[in-house]
């Protein structure tokens, strides 16, 4: 009888102790799978650009990808965005020169953005009648006037001459606003004002921040050659964006610049 209550006490002790170290085991598991979940958790998002940092400083990209090294010039740090390290001409090797210059690329770059989408939604609108761009102008000197967006009412412009007056002045105090500041802040960042003019709070964020700049400023520079385009299209077609690409698509190995003005230019 005290034979089989040692059997049955050891084998009551080996099966708690196994029980214990399973739960152990699983308790362990438990908190590593937890440790693993903080850890995702607390890991900064790679955004699909590669970040912020990617587009900065003496590793960011180049113009001429690994042979720019020795072609970059001193003064392109990277500190800027857009700085691909291509500055064949030295425009930029004096700070003031460099600073007036990026704020002009950036206005502009803005400027040729809003122009793209002026230029094509004119052409895309049933109540514009699909007109060009270039052509949407001169509707200001018909009998209803110019409607925007081919909506009635909307703005309903007649005059050319007010039409000029207006967008002088309102230019005129929005530039002078912009480099001398208001009534919503003044000594602002002329370029990146930010404050009231961020009320969506993008700019919060530096890292966020630095990666519109870039996004902006590339975004902007492909505006700025897509207006180009633009104006040689319609001097060279007569066409506007939206019916050119379309042409092209019906039949893009005969409607090209290639096949139909190569010739003619040689």
């Amino acid at each position: 009888m005290a034979s089989t209550l040692t059997v049955q006490a050891l084998f009551t002790k080996g099966g708690s102790t196994k029980k214990g170290a399973t739960t152990t085991k699983k308790a362990a598991t438990t908190v590593k799978k937890a440790a693993t979940t903080v850890k995702k958790a607390a890991a900064p998002k790679k955004s699909s650009s590669g970040g912020s940092d990617f587009w900065y400083g003496p590793d960011r990209p180049k113009f001429l990808g690994p042979y720019s090294d020795r072609i970059t010039p001193s003064y392109l740090t990277g500190e800027f965005p857009g700085d691909y390290g291509w500055d064949t001409a030295g425009l930029s090797a004096d700070p003031a020169t460099f600073a007036r210059y990026r704020e002009i690329e950036v206005i502009h770059a803005r400027w040729a953005m809003l122009g793209a989408l002026g230029c094509v939604v004119p052409e895309l609108l049933e109540g514009t009648n699909h007109i060009e761009w270039f052509n949407a102008g001169a509707t200001i000197f018909g009998e209803n006037g110019l409607q925007y967006l081919g909506i009635p009412g909307l703005i309903n412009a007649k005059s050319i001459v007010a039409t000029l007056i207006v967008q002088v002045i309102l230019m005129s105090y929005v530039e002078g606003y912009r480099i001398n500041g208001g009534p919503a802040g003044v000594g602002l960042d002329a370029v990146y004002p930010g404050g009231s003019f961020d009320p969506l709070g993008l700019a919060d964020d530096p890292d966020t921040f630095a990666e519109l700049k870039v996004k902006e400023i590339k975004n902007g520079r492909l505006a700025m050659l897509s207006m180009l385009g633009f104006f040689v299209q319609a001097i060279v077609t007569g066409k506007g964006p939206i019916e050119n690409l379309n042409t092209h698509l019906a039949a893009p190995s005969a409607n090209n610049f290639y096949s139909l003005y190569a010739s003619t230019l040689a």
